[in-house]
């Protein structure tokens, strides 16, 4: 799984830190590190915390092949 925040949109609530703390980092006031490649075990925990985010920041998606399929 892909993942995406629109920092545009992501006003620092830090719901998706305190869900998915191995995927989303809170560094200073406002400045939210992710891993867009989310791991097989933090999948769940990252869908709860995209549902979760209060300005639907976090967009989720499917692994991009390399091969072309």
């Amino acid at each position: 799984m892909r993942t995406v925040v629109d920092l545009t949109r992501c006003q620092g609530y830090a719901q998706c830190v305190f869900l998915a703390p191995k995927v989303f980092q809170l560094h200073g006031d406002e400045g939210l590190l992710y891993d867009p490649a989310v791991p097989d075990d933090q999948v769940e925990r990252v869908r709860q915390a995209a549902v979760a985010c209060p300005v639907q920041a976090i967009l989720l998606g499917e692994e991009v092949s390399t091969d072309g399929r």
